[in-house]
Protein backbone atom coordinates (compact mmCIF):
# COMPACT_ATOMS: atom_id res chain seq x y z
CA UNK A 1 0.00 0.00 0.00
CA UNK A 2 1.17 3.34 -0.78
CA UNK A 3 1.63 6.35 1.32
CA UNK A 4 -0.58 8.16 -0.41
CA UNK A 5 -3.30 5.62 0.70
CA UNK A 6 -1.92 5.32 3.79
CA UNK A 7 -2.53 9.09 4.18
CA UNK A 8 -5.82 8.85 3.26
CA UNK A 9 -6.77 6.44 5.89
CA UNK A 10 -4.92 8.32 8.52
CA UNK A 11 -7.25 11.44 7.83
CA UNK A 12 -10.50 9.58 8.25
CA UNK A 13 -9.52 8.34 11.20
CA UNK A 14 -8.16 11.56 12.51
CA UNK A 15 -11.78 12.71 11.69
CA UNK A 16 -13.65 9.95 13.77
CA UNK A 17 -11.47 10.39 16.66
CA UNK A 18 -12.08 13.95 16.67
CA UNK A 19 -15.61 14.19 16.28
CA UNK A 20 -16.35 12.24 18.92
CA UNK A 21 -15.28 13.78 22.09
CA UNK A 22 -16.51 16.87 20.41
CA UNK A 23 -20.04 15.44 20.19
CA UNK A 24 -19.69 14.94 23.71
CA UNK A 25 -18.66 18.70 23.99
CA UNK A 26 -21.27 20.08 21.76
CA UNK A 27 -24.17 18.05 23.63
CA UNK A 28 -23.16 19.84 26.90
CA UNK A 29 -23.08 23.24 25.91
CA UNK A 30 -26.27 23.32 23.89
CA UNK A 31 -27.69 21.11 27.18
CA UNK A 32 -26.41 23.87 29.09
CA UNK A 33 -23.87 22.21 31.56
CA UNK A 34 -20.51 23.08 32.83
CA UNK A 35 -17.69 23.36 30.20
CA UNK A 36 -14.24 24.56 29.66
CA UNK A 37 -15.17 27.49 28.30
CA UNK A 38 -17.86 28.63 30.71
CA UNK A 39 -15.09 31.51 31.08
CA UNK A 40 -17.42 33.06 28.03
CA UNK A 41 -20.21 34.10 29.60
CA UNK A 42 -19.27 36.85 30.53
CA UNK A 43 -18.76 38.06 26.88
CA UNK A 44 -22.03 36.11 25.83
CA UNK A 45 -24.00 38.27 28.46
CA UNK A 46 -22.47 41.30 27.25
CA UNK A 47 -23.47 40.37 23.64
CA UNK A 48 -27.40 39.61 25.04
CA UNK A 49 -27.62 43.10 27.17
CA UNK A 50 -26.16 45.32 24.12
CA UNK A 51 -28.79 43.46 21.81
CA UNK A 52 -31.75 43.53 24.33
CA UNK A 53 -32.08 39.47 24.13
CA UNK A 54 -33.23 37.74 27.09
CA UNK A 55 -31.64 34.15 25.97
CA UNK A 56 -33.46 32.26 29.08
CA UNK A 57 -37.19 33.37 26.90
CA UNK A 58 -38.14 29.85 25.79
CA UNK A 59 -39.79 30.33 21.82
CA UNK A 60 -42.24 27.36 20.36
CA UNK A 61 -41.16 26.46 16.80
CA UNK A 62 -43.15 29.26 14.83
CA UNK A 63 -41.03 31.77 17.09
CA UNK A 64 -37.74 29.98 16.61
CA UNK A 65 -38.49 29.99 12.60
CA UNK A 66 -39.54 33.38 12.52
CA UNK A 67 -36.85 35.25 14.23
CA UNK A 68 -34.04 32.78 12.14
CA UNK A 69 -35.73 33.88 9.07
CA UNK A 70 -35.94 37.70 10.22
CA UNK A 71 -32.41 38.12 10.89
CA UNK A 72 -31.09 36.00 7.91
CA UNK A 73 -33.10 38.91 5.68
CA UNK A 74 -31.54 41.80 7.50
CA UNK A 75 -28.12 40.07 6.41
CA UNK A 76 -29.32 39.48 3.10
CA UNK A 77 -29.40 43.12 2.74
CA UNK A 78 -26.53 43.22 4.43
CA UNK A 79 -24.26 41.80 2.49
CA UNK A 80 -26.31 42.89 -1.30
CA UNK A 81 -25.35 46.68 0.11
CA UNK A 82 -21.59 46.51 1.19
CA UNK A 83 -20.93 44.47 -1.58
CA UNK A 84 -22.05 46.84 -4.71
CA UNK A 85 -20.35 49.56 -2.39
CA UNK A 86 -16.89 47.68 -1.74
CA UNK A 87 -15.12 49.70 -4.49
CA UNK A 88 -15.63 53.18 -2.31
CA UNK A 89 -15.12 51.19 0.66
CA UNK A 90 -11.66 51.03 3.08
CA UNK A 91 -9.41 48.35 3.11
CA UNK A 92 -9.46 47.92 -0.63
CA UNK A 93 -5.72 48.61 -1.44
CA UNK A 94 -5.77 46.37 -4.31
CA UNK A 95 -8.27 48.85 -5.69
CA UNK A 96 -10.93 45.96 -6.46
CA UNK A 97 -14.58 47.62 -8.17
CA UNK A 98 -18.16 46.80 -6.67
CA UNK A 99 -19.95 44.03 -7.85
CA UNK A 100 -22.96 44.62 -10.09
CA UNK A 101 -26.49 44.23 -8.93
CA UNK A 102 -26.73 40.79 -10.19
CA UNK A 103 -23.60 38.91 -9.00
CA UNK A 104 -24.38 41.04 -5.36
CA UNK A 105 -27.76 39.38 -5.40
CA UNK A 106 -26.18 35.95 -5.95
CA UNK A 107 -22.86 36.53 -3.60
CA UNK A 108 -25.00 37.77 -0.72
CA UNK A 109 -27.67 35.13 -0.95
CA UNK A 110 -24.54 32.39 -1.69
CA UNK A 111 -22.35 33.18 1.39
CA UNK A 112 -25.89 33.56 3.14
CA UNK A 113 -26.91 30.33 2.85
CA UNK A 114 -23.98 28.71 3.82
CA UNK A 115 -23.40 27.93 0.31
CA UNK A 116 -20.56 29.81 -0.65
CA UNK A 117 -21.39 29.49 -4.72
CA UNK A 118 -18.63 32.10 -6.11
CA UNK A 119 -19.38 33.72 -9.59
CA UNK A 120 -16.50 35.58 -9.12
CA UNK A 121 -12.50 34.75 -8.62
CA UNK A 122 -11.78 35.41 -5.04
CA UNK A 123 -8.83 37.61 -4.12
CA UNK A 124 -10.13 39.70 -7.04
CA UNK A 125 -13.91 40.01 -6.66
CA UNK A 126 -13.80 41.30 -3.01
CA UNK A 127 -11.70 43.64 -1.31
CA UNK A 128 -10.26 42.99 2.36
CA UNK A 129 -13.22 45.21 3.72
CA UNK A 130 -16.03 42.54 2.18
CA UNK A 131 -14.27 39.44 2.89
CA UNK A 132 -14.45 40.40 6.45
CA UNK A 133 -17.53 42.12 7.03
CA UNK A 134 -19.45 39.69 4.20
CA UNK A 135 -18.11 36.87 3.62
CA UNK A 136 -16.33 35.78 6.82
CA UNK A 137 -19.34 37.40 9.06
CA UNK A 138 -21.35 34.92 7.08
CA UNK A 139 -19.36 31.85 7.56
CA UNK A 140 -19.73 32.24 10.97
CA UNK A 141 -23.56 32.98 11.08
CA UNK A 142 -24.94 30.98 9.05
CA UNK A 143 -22.96 28.18 10.46
CA UNK A 144 -24.43 28.90 13.40
CA UNK A 145 -27.92 29.46 12.41
CA UNK A 146 -27.95 25.46 10.89
CA UNK A 147 -26.65 24.44 14.44
CA UNK A 148 -28.67 26.56 16.20
CA UNK A 149 -31.58 25.23 14.49
CA UNK A 150 -30.53 21.49 15.28
CA UNK A 151 -30.31 21.88 18.34
CA UNK A 152 -33.66 23.54 18.61
CA UNK A 153 -34.79 20.18 17.44
CA UNK A 154 -32.73 18.25 20.17
CA UNK A 155 -34.22 19.90 22.69
CA UNK A 156 -38.04 19.09 20.96
CA UNK A 157 -37.44 15.39 20.14
CA UNK A 158 -35.26 15.34 24.05
CA UNK A 159 -38.30 16.39 26.02
CA UNK A 160 -41.68 14.15 26.91
CA UNK A 161 -43.75 16.76 25.61
CA UNK A 162 -43.38 20.96 25.09
CA UNK A 163 -44.72 23.40 23.42
CA UNK A 164 -41.14 24.82 23.14
CA UNK A 165 -38.21 23.97 21.43
CA UNK A 166 -35.17 26.68 23.13
CA UNK A 167 -34.29 30.22 22.66
CA UNK A 168 -32.37 30.69 18.12
CA UNK A 169 -30.58 33.68 19.89
CA UNK A 170 -29.20 31.82 23.01
CA UNK A 171 -27.84 28.53 20.56
CA UNK A 172 -26.60 31.04 17.70
CA UNK A 173 -24.37 32.70 20.00
CA UNK A 174 -23.30 29.38 21.60
CA UNK A 175 -22.94 27.54 18.16
CA UNK A 176 -20.57 30.45 17.44
CA UNK A 177 -18.07 31.20 21.12
CA UNK A 178 -18.08 28.14 22.65
CA UNK A 179 -17.51 26.08 19.38
CA UNK A 180 -16.89 27.92 15.90
CA UNK A 181 -14.42 30.81 17.29
CA UNK A 182 -12.41 28.14 19.38
CA UNK A 183 -11.56 25.74 16.88
CA UNK A 184 -11.14 28.36 14.25
CA UNK A 185 -8.44 29.95 16.18
CA UNK A 186 -6.70 26.66 16.50
CA UNK A 187 -6.91 26.40 12.88
CA UNK A 188 -6.14 29.66 11.81
CA UNK A 189 -2.61 29.87 13.88
CA UNK A 190 -1.84 26.46 12.68
CA UNK A 191 -2.22 27.34 8.64
CA UNK A 192 -0.23 30.79 10.01
CA UNK A 193 2.51 28.68 11.01
CA UNK A 194 2.97 26.92 8.03
CA UNK A 195 2.47 29.94 6.06
CA UNK A 196 -0.58 31.00 4.90
CA UNK A 197 -0.77 35.20 4.92
CA UNK A 198 -2.91 37.33 7.92
CA UNK A 199 -2.11 40.75 7.69
CA UNK A 200 -3.84 43.55 5.62
CA UNK A 201 -0.93 44.16 2.89
CA UNK A 202 -1.52 44.92 -0.57
CA UNK A 203 -0.48 42.56 -3.90
CA UNK A 204 3.20 41.77 -3.16
CA UNK A 205 5.74 41.99 -6.50
CA UNK A 206 7.98 39.14 -6.75
CA UNK A 207 10.09 37.46 -9.49
CA UNK A 208 9.47 33.74 -10.89
CA UNK A 209 12.07 31.60 -11.55
CA UNK A 210 11.39 32.38 -14.89
CA UNK A 211 12.67 36.18 -14.21
CA UNK A 212 8.78 37.41 -14.60
CA UNK A 213 7.72 39.98 -12.25
CA UNK A 214 4.43 38.82 -10.46
CA UNK A 215 1.59 40.26 -8.09
CA UNK A 216 0.81 37.71 -5.62
CA UNK A 217 -2.39 38.63 -3.17
CA UNK A 218 -2.01 38.34 -0.04
CA UNK A 219 -4.69 39.51 3.07
CA UNK A 220 -6.06 38.08 5.99
CA UNK A 221 -6.53 34.93 4.59
CA UNK A 222 -5.49 32.46 7.32
CA UNK A 223 -8.67 33.23 9.71
CA UNK A 224 -11.61 32.89 6.92
CA UNK A 225 -9.86 29.70 5.65
CA UNK A 226 -10.21 28.58 9.22
CA UNK A 227 -14.28 29.17 9.36
CA UNK A 228 -15.08 28.46 5.38
CA UNK A 229 -13.84 24.51 6.44
CA UNK A 230 -14.97 23.73 9.52
CA UNK A 231 -18.19 26.00 9.12
CA UNK A 232 -18.80 23.73 5.98
CA UNK A 233 -18.68 26.90 4.01
CA UNK A 234 -15.49 26.48 1.62
CA UNK A 235 -15.95 29.73 -0.56
CA UNK A 236 -11.96 29.90 -1.68
CA UNK A 237 -10.50 33.31 -0.15
CA UNK A 238 -8.54 33.02 -3.80
CA UNK A 239 -9.41 31.54 -7.18
CA UNK A 240 -8.10 28.68 -7.09
CA UNK A 241 -9.74 27.63 -3.29
CA UNK A 242 -7.51 25.03 -1.87
CA UNK A 243 -5.87 24.42 -4.53
CA UNK A 244 -3.75 27.52 -3.93
CA UNK A 245 -0.24 27.21 -2.58
CA UNK A 246 -1.11 30.18 -0.11
CA UNK A 247 -4.43 29.10 0.50
CA UNK A 248 -3.54 25.64 1.31
CA UNK A 249 0.44 25.31 1.38
CA UNK A 250 1.59 22.10 2.34
CA UNK A 251 0.40 18.29 3.49
CA UNK A 252 0.01 19.11 6.92
CA UNK A 253 -2.49 21.93 5.96
CA UNK A 254 -4.16 19.65 3.36
CA UNK A 255 -4.77 17.20 6.49
CA UNK A 256 -5.71 20.06 8.92
CA UNK A 257 -8.06 21.69 6.25
CA UNK A 258 -9.38 18.28 5.10
CA UNK A 259 -10.53 16.72 8.96
CA UNK A 260 -11.83 20.48 9.71
CA UNK A 261 -14.60 19.75 6.95
CA UNK A 262 -15.87 17.01 8.22
CA UNK A 263 -15.59 17.33 11.74
CA UNK A 264 -18.31 19.52 13.25
CA UNK A 265 -20.66 17.53 10.64
CA UNK A 266 -19.44 14.39 12.79
CA UNK A 267 -19.53 15.30 15.82
CA UNK A 268 -23.05 16.65 15.39
CA UNK A 269 -24.47 13.24 14.94
CA UNK A 270 -22.77 11.91 18.19
CA UNK A 271 -23.82 15.12 19.68
CA UNK A 272 -27.41 13.97 18.69
CA UNK A 273 -27.13 10.50 20.66
CA UNK A 274 -25.45 12.38 23.54
CA UNK A 275 -27.79 15.26 23.65
CA UNK A 276 -31.11 12.74 23.58
CA UNK A 277 -29.40 10.32 26.26
CA UNK A 278 -29.82 7.34 23.80
CA UNK A 279 -25.99 7.37 21.96
CA UNK A 280 -27.50 3.49 20.15
CA UNK A 281 -29.15 5.94 18.10
CA UNK A 282 -26.36 8.52 17.31
CA UNK A 283 -23.89 5.30 16.54
CA UNK A 284 -26.56 4.21 14.31
CA UNK A 285 -27.02 7.31 11.96
CA UNK A 286 -23.17 7.60 11.79
CA UNK A 287 -22.43 4.14 10.48
CA UNK A 288 -25.09 4.67 7.85
CA UNK A 289 -23.14 7.96 7.28
CA UNK A 290 -19.30 7.08 7.16
CA UNK A 291 -20.60 3.60 5.25
CA UNK A 292 -21.86 5.78 2.86
CA UNK A 293 -19.07 8.26 2.55
CA UNK A 294 -16.09 5.62 2.36
CA UNK A 295 -17.79 3.82 -0.13
CA UNK A 296 -17.67 7.33 -2.19
CA UNK A 297 -14.18 7.87 -0.72
CA UNK A 298 -13.15 4.29 -2.23
CA UNK A 299 -14.49 4.85 -5.70
CA UNK A 300 -13.11 8.14 -5.81
CA UNK A 301 -9.57 7.42 -5.16
CA UNK A 302 -9.62 4.31 -7.31
CA UNK A 303 -10.72 6.14 -10.19
CA UNK A 304 -8.60 8.75 -9.90
CA UNK A 305 -5.35 6.54 -8.71
CA UNK A 306 -5.32 4.43 -11.43
CA UNK A 307 -5.73 7.19 -14.28
CA UNK A 308 -7.38 7.74 -17.38
CA UNK A 309 -7.75 4.71 -19.66
CA UNK A 310 -7.77 7.23 -22.85
CA UNK A 311 -4.43 8.65 -21.62
CA UNK A 312 -3.05 5.37 -20.77
CA UNK A 313 -3.67 4.09 -24.44
CA UNK A 314 -1.30 6.64 -25.58
CA UNK A 315 1.61 4.23 -23.99
CA UNK A 316 1.79 8.09 -20.96
CA UNK A 317 3.26 6.54 -18.14
CA UNK A 318 0.16 7.15 -15.17
CA UNK A 319 1.75 5.71 -12.15
CA UNK A 320 0.94 9.12 -9.76
CA UNK A 321 -2.81 8.75 -11.20
CA UNK A 322 -4.86 10.39 -13.55
CA UNK A 323 -3.25 14.44 -12.56
CA UNK A 324 -5.02 16.51 -14.83
CA UNK A 325 -5.92 19.11 -12.71
CA UNK A 326 -4.28 18.06 -9.39
CA UNK A 327 -1.54 19.46 -7.57
CA UNK A 328 1.44 17.49 -7.85
CA UNK A 329 2.58 18.36 -3.73
CA UNK A 330 -0.94 17.11 -2.65
CA UNK A 331 -1.25 13.64 -5.31
CA UNK A 332 -4.52 12.05 -6.75
CA UNK A 333 -5.14 9.96 -3.52
CA UNK A 334 -5.75 12.94 -1.34
CA UNK A 335 -7.62 14.89 -4.24
CA UNK A 336 -10.04 12.06 -4.24
CA UNK A 337 -10.67 11.68 -0.56
CA UNK A 338 -10.85 15.59 -0.69
CA UNK A 339 -13.64 15.66 -3.52
CA UNK A 340 -15.51 13.44 -1.69
CA UNK A 341 -15.49 14.76 2.17
CA UNK A 342 -16.73 18.43 0.62
CA UNK A 343 -19.33 16.97 -1.78
CA UNK A 344 -20.59 14.47 1.45
CA UNK A 345 -20.66 17.62 2.84
CA UNK A 346 -22.19 21.71 2.02
CA UNK A 347 -18.56 22.90 1.87
CA UNK A 348 -17.69 22.80 -1.77
CA UNK A 349 -13.96 24.10 -1.14
CA UNK A 350 -11.56 22.40 -3.85
CA UNK A 351 -7.78 21.51 -3.59
CA UNK A 352 -8.29 20.25 -7.45
CA UNK A 353 -10.21 20.65 -10.37
CA UNK A 354 -13.31 18.39 -10.12
CA UNK A 355 -14.19 19.63 -13.66
CA UNK A 356 -11.11 16.90 -14.76
CA UNK A 357 -11.51 14.36 -12.41
CA UNK A 358 -13.12 10.98 -14.04
CA UNK A 359 -16.61 10.51 -15.30
CA UNK A 360 -17.68 7.94 -11.97
CA UNK A 361 -15.70 10.41 -9.82
CA UNK A 362 -18.13 13.56 -10.93
CA UNK A 363 -20.76 11.02 -10.11
CA UNK A 364 -19.99 10.36 -6.93
CA UNK A 365 -19.50 13.94 -5.96
CA UNK A 366 -22.77 15.10 -7.28
CA UNK A 367 -24.74 11.66 -5.70
CA UNK A 368 -22.97 13.30 -2.75
CA UNK A 369 -24.92 16.30 -2.92
CA UNK A 370 -28.08 15.09 -4.73
CA UNK A 371 -28.55 13.33 -1.59
CA UNK A 372 -27.43 15.30 0.62
CA UNK A 373 -27.76 13.43 3.82
CA UNK A 374 -24.15 11.89 4.08
CA UNK A 375 -22.80 14.03 7.32
CA UNK A 376 -24.00 17.43 5.05
CA UNK A 377 -23.44 20.96 6.52
CA UNK A 378 -23.27 21.62 9.84
CA UNK A 379 -26.61 20.65 11.82
CA UNK A 380 -28.38 21.16 8.49
CA UNK A 381 -26.70 17.62 7.37
CA UNK A 382 -28.18 15.55 10.07
CA UNK A 383 -31.48 17.36 9.68
CA UNK A 384 -31.59 16.17 6.19
CA UNK A 385 -31.11 12.48 7.63
CA UNK A 386 -34.13 13.55 10.33
CA UNK A 387 -36.30 13.93 7.57
CA UNK A 388 -35.76 10.46 6.26
CA UNK A 389 -35.83 8.77 9.54
CA UNK A 390 -39.73 10.16 9.81
CA UNK A 391 -40.22 8.52 6.36
CA UNK A 392 -38.71 5.23 6.93
CA UNK A 393 -40.22 5.21 10.78
CA UNK A 394 -43.50 5.67 8.90
CA UNK A 395 -42.69 2.85 6.13
CA UNK A 396 -41.60 0.26 8.40
CA UNK A 397 -44.47 0.58 10.95
CA UNK A 398 -46.74 0.12 7.76
CA UNK A 399 -44.89 -2.54 6.84
CA UNK A 400 -44.69 -4.73 10.36
CA UNK A 401 -47.82 -3.65 11.56
CA UNK A 402 -46.52 -1.67 14.19
CA UNK A 403 -47.18 2.12 15.09
CA UNK A 404 -44.62 4.59 13.53
CA UNK A 405 -43.02 6.04 16.51
CA UNK A 406 -39.89 8.60 16.84
CA UNK A 407 -38.51 9.14 20.30
CA UNK A 408 -41.45 8.23 21.76
CA UNK A 409 -43.79 10.09 19.32
CA UNK A 410 -46.44 9.16 16.65
CA UNK A 411 -45.54 9.92 12.97
CA UNK A 412 -48.73 10.60 11.53
CA UNK A 413 -50.01 11.94 8.46
CA UNK A 414 -48.90 15.46 9.17
CA UNK A 415 -45.10 14.92 9.60
CA UNK A 416 -45.48 12.42 7.04
CA UNK A 417 -46.42 14.80 4.22
CA UNK A 418 -44.46 17.59 4.94
CA UNK A 419 -40.93 14.88 5.29
CA UNK A 420 -42.33 13.89 1.66
CA UNK A 421 -42.21 17.05 0.14
CA UNK A 422 -39.02 18.45 1.35
CA UNK A 423 -37.68 15.29 0.16
CA UNK A 424 -39.09 15.67 -3.25
CA UNK A 425 -38.33 19.35 -3.21
CA UNK A 426 -34.80 18.59 -3.45
CA UNK A 427 -34.56 16.69 -6.68
CA UNK A 428 -37.39 18.53 -8.04
CA UNK A 429 -35.81 21.64 -8.02
CA UNK A 430 -32.15 20.53 -9.29
CA UNK A 431 -33.79 18.64 -12.36
CA UNK A 432 -36.39 21.49 -12.90
CA UNK A 433 -33.17 23.76 -13.20
CA UNK A 434 -31.32 21.49 -15.49
CA UNK A 435 -33.76 20.83 -17.40
CA UNK A 436 -34.44 24.65 -18.49
CA UNK A 437 -31.22 25.98 -18.69
CA UNK A 438 -30.51 22.76 -21.14
CA UNK A 439 -33.31 23.57 -23.26
CA UNK A 440 -32.17 27.36 -23.17
CA UNK A 441 -28.88 26.18 -24.12
CA UNK A 442 -30.22 24.98 -27.29
CA UNK A 443 -32.60 27.56 -28.26
CA UNK A 444 -31.74 30.67 -26.54
CA UNK A 445 -27.59 30.38 -26.14
CA UNK A 446 -27.29 33.72 -26.08
CA UNK A 447 -29.98 34.66 -23.19
CA UNK A 448 -27.86 31.78 -21.14
CA UNK A 449 -24.43 32.87 -21.59
CA UNK A 450 -25.27 36.47 -21.81
CA UNK A 451 -21.82 38.69 -21.45
CA UNK A 452 -18.59 36.91 -20.39
CA UNK A 453 -20.45 33.06 -20.25
CA UNK A 454 -19.88 30.15 -22.18
CA UNK A 455 -20.03 26.26 -21.87
CA UNK A 456 -16.39 24.33 -22.40
CA UNK A 457 -18.32 21.22 -23.18
CA UNK A 458 -21.02 20.05 -25.50
CA UNK A 459 -22.51 16.65 -24.93
CA UNK A 460 -22.49 13.86 -22.12
CA UNK A 461 -19.98 16.42 -20.23
CA UNK A 462 -21.79 19.70 -21.02
CA UNK A 463 -24.93 18.20 -19.17
CA UNK A 464 -22.56 17.23 -16.45
CA UNK A 465 -21.70 21.03 -15.76
CA UNK A 466 -25.13 22.55 -15.96
CA UNK A 467 -26.14 19.82 -13.92
CA UNK A 468 -23.87 20.26 -10.98
CA UNK A 469 -24.19 23.86 -10.76
CA UNK A 470 -27.63 23.45 -10.19
CA UNK A 471 -27.26 20.58 -7.82
CA UNK A 472 -23.79 22.52 -5.58
CA UNK A 473 -26.66 25.26 -5.62
CA UNK A 474 -29.75 23.32 -3.79
CA UNK A 475 -27.33 21.41 -1.38
CA UNK A 476 -25.94 24.92 -0.28
CA UNK A 477 -22.12 23.63 -1.28
CA UNK A 478 -20.66 25.95 -3.77
CA UNK A 479 -18.05 23.60 -5.50
CA UNK A 480 -18.46 23.52 -9.57
CA UNK A 481 -16.97 22.08 -12.30
CA UNK A 482 -16.15 25.23 -13.49
CA UNK A 483 -16.03 24.55 -17.19
CA UNK A 484 -19.11 26.82 -17.23
CA UNK A 485 -19.07 30.44 -17.56
CA UNK A 486 -21.61 31.33 -14.85
CA UNK A 487 -21.41 35.24 -14.28
CA UNK A 488 -24.44 36.22 -15.97
CA UNK A 489 -27.77 37.43 -15.19
CA UNK A 490 -29.39 33.99 -15.78
CA UNK A 491 -26.60 31.92 -13.71
CA UNK A 492 -26.87 34.23 -10.90
CA UNK A 493 -30.53 34.65 -10.38
CA UNK A 494 -31.82 31.35 -11.39
CA UNK A 495 -28.88 29.75 -8.94
CA UNK A 496 -29.90 32.08 -6.69
CA UNK A 497 -33.31 31.43 -6.14
CA UNK A 498 -32.53 27.78 -6.13
CA UNK A 499 -29.93 28.76 -3.40
CA UNK A 500 -32.64 29.96 -1.48
CA UNK A 501 -35.20 27.55 -1.72
CA UNK A 502 -32.61 24.40 -0.73
CA UNK A 503 -31.67 26.33 2.11
CA UNK A 504 -35.00 27.58 4.11
CA UNK A 505 -37.89 25.63 2.90
CA UNK A 506 -36.41 22.45 4.14
CA UNK A 507 -35.26 24.12 7.70
CA UNK A 508 -38.52 25.67 7.97
CA UNK A 509 -40.29 21.52 7.19
CA UNK A 510 -37.67 20.10 9.76
CA UNK A 511 -38.41 22.49 12.31
CA UNK A 512 -41.90 22.04 12.03
CA UNK A 513 -41.88 18.45 12.17
CA UNK A 514 -40.01 18.75 15.63
CA UNK A 515 -42.16 21.21 16.96
CA UNK A 516 -45.54 19.31 16.20
CA UNK A 517 -43.62 15.86 17.50
CA UNK A 518 -42.32 17.51 20.58
CA UNK A 519 -46.22 18.97 21.41
CA UNK A 520 -47.69 15.30 21.07
CA UNK A 521 -48.93 12.75 24.24
CA UNK A 522 -45.00 11.25 25.12
CA UNK A 523 -45.93 7.64 24.73
CA UNK A 524 -43.40 4.97 26.31
CA UNK A 525 -41.54 2.02 24.63
CA UNK A 526 -43.47 -1.20 24.35
CA UNK A 527 -43.56 -4.18 22.54
CA UNK A 528 -45.29 -2.96 19.84
CA UNK A 529 -42.92 -0.02 19.52
CA UNK A 530 -40.70 -0.18 16.17
CA UNK A 531 -36.88 -0.14 17.57
CA UNK A 532 -35.11 2.63 15.89
CA UNK A 533 -31.17 2.65 16.97
CA UNK A 534 -30.62 -0.69 15.33
CA UNK A 535 -29.04 -2.17 12.39
CA UNK A 536 -31.81 -3.48 10.48
CA UNK A 537 -33.77 0.15 10.53
CA UNK A 538 -30.41 1.76 9.72
CA UNK A 539 -30.29 -0.56 6.58
CA UNK A 540 -33.71 0.74 6.02
CA UNK A 541 -33.26 4.17 6.31
CA UNK A 542 -30.33 3.74 4.03
CA UNK A 543 -32.53 2.20 1.65
CA UNK A 544 -35.27 4.75 1.95
CA UNK A 545 -32.47 7.62 0.83
CA UNK A 546 -31.35 5.61 -1.73
CA UNK A 547 -34.40 5.18 -3.63
CA UNK A 548 -36.17 8.50 -2.85
CA UNK A 549 -32.93 10.54 -3.14
CA UNK A 550 -30.62 8.72 -5.72
CA UNK A 551 -32.90 7.10 -7.90
CA UNK A 552 -34.53 10.54 -8.81
CA UNK A 553 -31.26 11.11 -10.48
CA UNK A 554 -30.51 8.35 -12.80
CA UNK A 555 -31.70 9.44 -15.98
CA UNK A 556 -29.88 12.64 -15.89
CA UNK A 557 -26.92 10.41 -14.99
CA UNK A 558 -27.64 8.13 -17.31
CA UNK A 559 -27.10 10.85 -20.33
CA UNK A 560 -24.53 12.47 -18.42
CA UNK A 561 -21.85 11.31 -16.11
CA UNK A 562 -22.84 7.64 -16.87
CA UNK A 563 -22.94 7.80 -20.26
CA UNK A 564 -19.21 9.87 -20.27
CA UNK A 565 -17.78 6.50 -18.53
CA UNK A 566 -18.72 4.28 -21.09
CA UNK A 567 -16.59 6.44 -23.37
CA UNK A 568 -13.68 5.63 -22.10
Amino acid sequence: MNTEIWGVIVQIVLMVALSYPLGKYIAKVYKGEHTILDFMKPVEKFMYKLSGIDPDIEMNWKQFLRTLLTVNLFWFFWGIILLMAQGVLPLNPDGNIGQTCHQAFNTSISFLVNCDLQHYSGESGLTYFTQLSVVMLFQFITAATGMAAMAGIMKALAAKTTKTIGNFWHYLVLSCTRILLPLSLIVGFILILQGTPMGFDGKMMINTIEGNAQAVSQGPAAAIIAIKQLGTNGGGYFGANSAHPLENPTYLTNIVECCSILLIPMAMVFAFGFYIEKKKLGYCIFGVMLTAFLIGVAVNVHEETNGNPRIASLGINQSHGAMEGKEVRLGSASTALWSVATTATSNGSVNGMHDSMMPLSGLVEMLNMQINTWFGGVGVGWMNYFTFMIIAVFISGLMVGRTPELLGKKVEAREMKIASMIALLHPFIILTGTAIATYLFVHAPAFVAGEGGWLNNSGYHGLSEMLYEYTSSAANNGSGFEGLGDNTRFWNYSCGIILLLGRYLPIIGQVAIAGLLANKKFVPESAGTLKTDTVTFGIMTFAVIFIVAALSFFPVHALSTIAETLTL
